[in-house]
């Protein structure tokens, strides 16, 4: 059985994202996610507060790096990676998220919608290509588009 590491969240900006450059050029930008976990605490639904630390790199990172402020809502897909190290003496480590994909949604300073993902390019189908479901039929004729023709619009 293979091994499987994807995650999905959806969550608000903590702080504006940082973007930074690599020695080699590669832009790398990190921000911070909160997410909140209903749980019940006695009789009442009390909110729990997760922060999770994502990084975007690429042309991604630069594209979305203006519209990712303190507060804006985003949805990130990608995967957990485990960095670890030695620091006095003891051994340290974080667990980030790798983004594939963020995608701008309501809320937060600064409106509108963008989405990137590898290459700057959102992952989600695009327009364009042919959506799933029937064919053609025969009962299809070479003008019909579904619609009853006494539509008064």
């Amino acid at each position: 059985m293979a091994d499987l590491n994807h995650v999905i969240l959806i969550g608000r900006l903590t702080r504006d994202a940082e973007l930074k450059y690599t020695a080699n050029g590669q832009a790398v930008c990190k921000f911070s996610v909160a997410v909140n976990r209903r749980r019940k605490n006695g009789d009442q639904w009390v909110d729990e507060p997760n922060f999770f630390d994502v990084v975007l790199w690429g042309r991604s990172g630069e594209t979305l790096n203006q519209y990712l402020v303190k507060g804006k809502q985003v949805a990130v897909e990608g995967e957990l990676k485990q960095d670890r190290w030695e620091q006095d003496g003891q051994n340290r480590s974080k667990v980030e998220i790798l983004a594939n994909n963020v995608q701008l949604l309501g809320g937060g300073q600064g409106g509108g919608s963008a989405s990137a993902g590898e290459n700057g390019f959102s992952s989600s189908r695009r327009q364009s290509e042919a959506p799933q479901g029937r064919g053609p039929s025969v009962n299809d004729g070479p003008g019909d588009d579904g619609f009853a023709d006494d539509i008064p619009f």
